[in-house]
């Protein structure tokens, strides 16, 4: 299996992106004096190869102090479970911190250089620096049981790599920072900003998905790894030109991203860069991922992603992912998703989300209704919908009416055979990567006949 699936890898098309991108301007904000606030001195070292970058420490961009901004408006914000990063520092004695790219509940995203070796033609690395607190190696560990995997199989390559990690001491504990691979856009920001009418052919559509199913059959066959969040902003494009990271060095050094400086910390606006991106987009983000070879039943998946046994809160495992695969494959050549799930007053409401799986899939088999501890909340001893939430009158048909490229028709069978009620029913990775609409063009299976004979 693994040798057909390399064999498809090698036939896989590049759709066309864009390769080179307009930069979004620096957002301003009103100049105030700093206040000095020594932190930390940067220590030379014999074993650097590239020099320090030098940051301003005068005349920089600063919010009031009482303005919340970044990971401070997040709900569950406690200032001691984030490291407080200063631009500029020197991290494991090895990675400048160059600028900030994003915030969440359990981290913060740092550009940054690593001052010892250079990774795919570029010093340039992102840091992850998770918070304080229990559980914050489990995206660690994923990555660990990938690098484990010893048989050689053609997905690993289309999986952001992890280069390196280590901790940090920070004030109030200890932090794991990851070291990633540097990549561009995310496949949803290329479809919204870019691409005209937010969707692609069906044709373009189709590399992009056969190297997810690669990927996702290497996680699911070779590393009994279950993604649990596939969607388009974890799919990012790769980095083949590195001067949108020197630029945004360049930037940062000549004008630094504004900041909130406190006693204690520091707090830094995202800066605000395009990252460009060509080729194919790389699975990124295994902060949800799980070990597929343990009992799972947590709740998993965005909400209008979610499978049939998730939302029923029954045991789950790796045909989460292939349900996703079919919602992210409609996301890249629809403008709206398959699935809404709100309520007339614009809530998500499972009961909503159930009734429109019932007009796109059909009713759900006896046997789905007999294993789901809630099935009776949906439907009485008979099977009948309890009409919780009206059926709407739409169908793939319908709601695809818009999509364009050849084969239609195909592309719904397709997607039916991934969205079914039983996980069971639904076919593998490779399965679907091997479907005849998906392989439609390739000339695979003529080449492989001919091999035979």
């Amino acid at each position: 299996m693994i040798i057909r699936t390399a064999r498809c890898a090698r036939r896989i098309g590049v759709p066309s992106f864009p390769r080179s991108l307009p930069t979004s301007p620096l957002l301003l904000h009103s100049l105030l004096p700093p206040p000095r606030v020594p932190y930390r001195t940067i220590m030379a070292s014999s074993e650097w190869t590239t020099p320090l970058r030098v940051f301003p420490t005068s005349d920089l961009p600063l919010f009031e102090p009482s303005v919340e901004i970044e990971e401070e408006t997040l709900p569950t914000y406690e200032p001691e479970n984030y490291y407080p990063v200063q631009q500029g520092e020197v991290l494991h004695n090895r990675y400048q911190v160059l600028a900030k790219l994003g915030y969440g509940v359990t981290s913060t995203v740092w550009l940054g250089r690593d001052l010892w070796y250079v990774h795919y033609d570029s010093n340039y690395v992102v840091l992850k620096i998770y918070v304080t607190g229990n559980n914050r190696t489990h995206e660690l560990e994923i990555y660990k049981r990938m690098d484990a995997v010893e048989a050689h199989h053609p997905g690993k390559r289309f999986i952001r790599k992890l280069l390196d990690h280590f901790w940090i001491k920070g004030p109030h504990g200890q932090h794991i920072c990851l070291v990633h691979q540097p990549l561009g856009m995310s496949a949803d920001t290329l479809l919204r900003k870019y691409i005209p009418g937010k969707a692609m052919t069906l044709d373009e559509m189709k590399p992009c998905i056969r190297q997810l199913l690669i990927g996702l059959d290497f996680l699911h066959s070779a590393a009994h790894i279950i993604h649990t969040d596939l969607q388009l902003k974890n799919m990012l494009l790769p980095v083949t030109d590195t001067k949108t990271l020197s630029n945004l060095e360049e930037r940062e050094a000549k004008a630094p991203s504004p900041r909130k400086v406190l006693k204690d910390r520091t707090i830094y606006l995202t800066t605000v860069y395009n990252p460009g991106g060509d080729g194919l987009p790389l699975l990124s983000d295994f902060g949800e991922a799980r070990f597929g070879d343990v009992e799972n039943n947590a709740d998993i998946m965005p909400n209008m992603y979610r499978a049939p046994e998730v939302v029923f809160k029954e045991s789950w495992g790796y045909k989460v992912d292939i349900w996703n695969v079919a919602m992210v494959a409609w996301d890249i050549v629809s403008p709206r998703h398959i699935f809404n799930g709100k309520n007339p007053d614009g809530i998500f409401d499972d009961r909503v989300h159930v009734a429109e799986m019932i007009a796109l899939l059909g009713p759900p088999p006896v046997s789905f209704r007999e294993r789901c501890k809630l099935a009776y909340v949906f439907w009485d001893e008979q099977g009948n919908w309890k009409d919780l939430a009206p059926i709407p009158d739409i169908s793939l048909e319908s709601l695809g009416a818009d999509i364009q490229g050849k084969d239609k028709e195909g592309f719904f069978r397709w997607l039916r055979a991934a969205l079914q009620w039983n996980a069971e029913d639904r076919p593998s990775a490779t399965d679907l990567l091997f479907d005849e609409w998906l392989m439609e063009g390739l000339g695979l299976e003529r080449k492989e006949e001919n091999a035979k004979d």
